[in-house]
Parts: structure tokens; C-alpha cells; sequence
């Protein structure tokens, strides 16, 4: 009687083989890194002297640190603004069943594609040599890095519309400015709204960084406690991100449960 197996003799080699190239390549590249094992041995002994130095926190530099993450949220805020504004007719144009031709389609596409190949951290010390250090930098910088992510749901959200609704409205003789106001956007408003919301979750926690480069917010004054030396300093701030973090993860959930 045979018995029954669910890979041949030959499946289960080349799955064997998978597995070893696949160790092998990872051992290769550990290999590369350059990694200090005797550092890497010791950081358990580093990370508990690290966090005794910053608990508890300096409870006293709480008020330093107020404006520092009103402006983290502000460039957030204004950050998302921007890139939505200038999604949308990206959005458009990289959507097909809305795009001129070819060209536009393209055109919206590597907009799209360069906005998220680039990191936010690097958007920000472009801007910084542009409008010089600040605020206005890192809102720049969220703005610029967001308009991908945006401009792409928003656009998969104009392709999934209910083409019949569109004929409706082209059937009756309207335009193409009418059509798209009354055939297209009434359908892909709940999902703006919820990209949105979304984006903006995620800039808040972007933006908590960006003061690192010099793109103000509350990651400037991290990283000069940093370098100070001021680690309870330091559990301070780290305390206050992770609450922010945590504020603005319920309110966007709470967001889009409205808009759902």
C-alpha cells in the first residue's frame, strides 16, 4: 500500500536547498555588517545602565518641553495639510479612468514614486538648506514624504468607483468638471477622509524625529539632551512621545470610526 506524502522526494530536496541558500545568504550578509560580537555581548549590561541613568525622569524639565511639542504637532498637522492638497490632483492624474493620457498618468506616478522613495529625515535636511532650520522645514518635509502614500490610496480609491454612477451623470449631458464633482467625489470621500486621518497618525510620529536633523519640534530637544549627556532628561522626553503617540493612535482610530 503506498503511503501518501504531501511532497515528492524531489519537493522536499529543493526545499531543503531553498532553506540553505536562504541561511546561507543571511550568514553572508552578517558577515558584511562588520557587527563587534563583543559589543553585541555586552549590550544587555549597556541597555540596563542606560535606562537606570534616564528613570526616574527629570520631572522638572517638563515645561521646557510644552512648545517644543506643540510644534511637533503643528508640523504634522500642517504637514498633512499640504500633502493633501497636493495629492489630490496628483491622485487624479495617476488614476486611470480619470487621467488626461499617458503622459499625465506617468507624470503622477513618479511623483508618487519619488515622494516615497526618499525618507523623511532626508526630505528635512533638503529643506533645511533651502528655508534654513525650523519648523517650516520639517513641515515641508512631512508634506513632501506624505504625498506618495496619500496620492496612491487616493488614487485605488478613484479606481474603484461605480462607473455606472459616472455614465449616469455623463448621460445627462453634464461635464467633465460636473461629473467629477458629482459622480466621483461623493463615491471616494470616505476614503479621503480616512487616508487623512491615517496620514496624519503616522506624521505625528514622524515628526517627533525630524528635530534630530534640526527641523524643529520636540526631537531638537531630545537630541541636545542627548548629546548633553542628560538622560533623565532624556526618560523625560521619551515618556512624552510616547504619550503623544499614544493620544494620537485613539483619536485616529477614533476618526475613523466616524468615517467609516
Amino acid at each position: 500500500m503506498r503511503q501518501w506524502r504531501r511532497f515528492s522526494p524531489a519537493q522536499l530536496v529543493l526545499r531543503l536547498a531553498g532553506r540553505l541558500a536562504a541561511a546561507a545568504v543571511l550568514l553572508w550578509a552578517l558577515a558584511g555588517m562588520g557587527i563587534r560580537w563583543e559589543f553585541v555581548a555586552d549590550s544587555p549590561a549597556q541597555v540596563r545602565d542606560l535606562f537606570g541613568r534616564m528613570f526616574p525622569p527629570d520631572w522638572g524639565f517638563a515645561g521646557e518641553v510644552v512648545d517644543p511639542l506643540l510644534q511637533t504637532i503643528n508640523i504634522a498637522t500642517l504637514g498633512t495639510t499640504l500633502a493633501v492638497l497636493l495629492s489630490i490632483p496628483i491622485a487624479f492624474l495617476a488614476a486611470r479612468n480619470t487621467t488626461f493620457n499617458r503622459a499625465t498618468y506617468a507624470f503622477g506616478r513618479v511623483v508618487m514614486t519619488v515622494s516615497r522613495s526618499v525618507d523623511s529625515l532626508i526630505w528635512a535636511l533638503i529643506f533645511i538648506i533651502v528655508v534654513g532650520p525650523g519648523s517650516l522645514a520639517g513641515a515641508l518635509a512631512v508634506a513632501v514624504r506624505s504625498i506618495g502614500f496619500v496620492s496612491k490610496l487616493f488614487a485605488e480609491g478613484i479606481e474603484e468607483i461605480d462607473r455606472g454612477q459616472v455614465e449616469a451623470i455623463t448621460a445627462t449631458g453634464a461635464g467633465r468638471f460636473k461629473v467629477l464633482l458629482y459622480g466621483i467625489v461623493p463615491q471616494i470621500r470616505p476614503v479621503f477622509a480616512g487616508v487623512c486621518i491615517y496620514r496624519w497618525d503616522i506624521n505625528i510620529r514622524e515628526s517627533t524625529v525630524l528635530g534630530i536633523v534640526g527641523a524643529g519640534g520636540i526631537g531638537f530637544v531630545l537630541n541636545t539632551a542627548i548629546l548633553g549627556l542628560e538622560w533623565s532628561r532624556v526618560g523625560l522626553i521619551l515618556l512624552v512621545i510616547l504619550g503623544v503617540v499614544i493620544v494620537s493612535e485613539a483619536l485616529s482610530a477614533s476618526l475613523r470610526k466616524r468615517v467609516a
